[in-house]
């Protein structure tokens, strides 16, 4: 099962607001969701970003894949680095 962090709309019409879930590729965008990780408003002035960042660093440990926006968004907050650098000291301890 390929699982993704994707964006699903919530909101009135013309009113969008988003949140972070981890879901099967296969599912529909607003459909089924394993879990919700955070949410996303881009209406505000400058855009609501809300990660639990435990959550999304284990599901992307995991192997789960983000999405374009997705990861724009993660990488505004720093999720990606943080990933990137606990795999390079897990590399390093292991080759220790």
């Amino acid at each position: 099962m390929a699982v993704k962090i994707r964006l699903r709309r919530m909101g009135a019409r013309h009113q969008p607001s988003y949140r972070l879930v981890v879901s099967d590729s296969r599912a529909p965008r607003d459909g089924a969701f394993i879990e919700t990780i955070g949410h996303y408003n881009p209406r505000t002035e400058p855009a609501t970003v809300v990660v639990d960042e435990q959550k999304a660093l284990d599901w992307l440990s995991k192997g789960a894949q983000p999405t374009d926006t997705v990861r724009s968004l993660l990488k505004r907050q720093g999720i990606l680095a943080k990933l990137a650098e606990s795999r390079s000291a897990a590399k390093q301890a292991a080759s220790e």
